[in-house]
């Protein structure tokens, strides 16, 4: 039986090994991308452009969720929410967007019994992260059981999540063994421009750069030492 993934590829690093990580295992992989209002969709959504081109995948789906914007409830979707600079932060940072990882995997359920697609791919990575709750290896857990409750009794979709227990520099170093094109993801909360470099993912991202022995390919506005 031929492995057919969706992948969901929001154009981030995570996303982008996710997506070499598929490539590899899968015989046929479809994307989808969402544009949920948030301040970077933009650079995003041309990272996912880039992506899509360098992997060619059988088909890619284009989502507009905007409604998450009218919800609110983070700084990446409320412009009167400012996104923390500092790296004291709460448990949960306001970054987090509310409960949007399963927005995104509805949507993928929906398509993947449609393909008669058998996995889906998802760049959450717990260990090493921002602390996002809809992130956790229980979350999906409960999910898979969700998504074997609430589809045909044929249907078998496996939630696969290949770098939740990873470190930020071990999934740079995987990426560059598949060789997933690095320069084309982005993770920048705040900037389509230059990468801010001050930012919550931009922290994570440039240290884990740093631990993985390896200079970050994308422009950031601050200087940096690599």
């Amino acid at each position: 039986m031929n492995k057919r993934g969706i992948v969901l590829v929001s154009g981030g690093m995570d996303s982008l090994v996710t997506t070499a990580i598929a490539h590899q295992e899968c015989d046929e992989i479809y994307f989808l991308h969402l544009n949920y209002g948030q301040l970077t969709q933009k650079k995003e959504l041309e990272a996912f452009q880039n992506i899509k081109k360098f992997y060619q995948p059988q088909d890619a789906l284009l989502v507009d969720v905007s409604y998450l914007t009218q919800i609110g409830g983070s700084s990446l979707t409320d412009k009167n929410i400012q996104i923390p600079t500092q790296k004291e932060q709460p448990e949960v940072p306001n970054t987090y967007v509310p409960f949007r990882n399963a927005h995104l995997l509805a949507i993928a359920v929906s398509w993947a019994e449609v393909l008669k697609a058998n996995c889906i791919y998802i760049g959450a990575v717990e260990e090493d992260s921002s602390g996002y709750p809809d992130c956790r290896e229980s979350f999906y857990q409960a999910y898979q059981k969700a998504v074997e409750l609430g589809t045909k009794d044929e249907t078998r979709i496996q939630i696969e999540t290949p770098i939740i227990h990873k470190r930020k520099c071990q999934i740079i170093q995987l990426g560059q063994e598949l060789g997933a094109p690095l320069q084309y993801s982005w993770s920048c909360y705040q900037s389509n421009e230059k990468a801010c470099g001050v930012c919550d993912s931009c922290r994570l991202r440039i240290k884990a750069f740093k631990e993985a022995g390896i200079k970050d390919p994308i422009p950031y506005q601050i200087d940096i030492d690599w």
